[in-house]
């Protein structure tokens, strides 16, 4: 989180860093000025929280009940197969079993 006094976004990756607290208004309002200023005249910054905006939107829509629950083991392990052969095609080699 950042400093309460003190604190100024050089680029659009410190931005990034607060933008969670940014939009839970979790900022000193000096801080909250100064990303206002530059989302003014950035549009990568400003496309990325309006995705950060619709993406808590969407996540406050979810009931408890339509949540999936945790993944099955036999799930886990197709995934970490499927994610090994990813990694393996990309460096070239056979994949790992387990």
């Amino acid at each position: 989180m950042a400093e309460q006094t003190g604190k100024h976004f050089g680029s659009c990756k410190e931005i990034f860093a607060e933008l969670s607290a940014y939009l839970d208004a979790d900022l000193p309002p000096d801080a909250c000025q100064e990303i206002d200023e530059h989302l003014s005249g950035c549009a990568p910054c400003v496309e990325f929280v309006n995705s950060l905006r619709r993406t808590v939107e969407l996540c406050h829509g979810y009931e408890a009940s339509s949540v999936p629950g945790p993944l099955t083991e036999e799930a886990r392990s197709q995934l970490l197969a499927a994610f090994q052969q990813m990694l393996a095609a990309k460096k070239g080699s056979p994949p790992n079993h387990t």
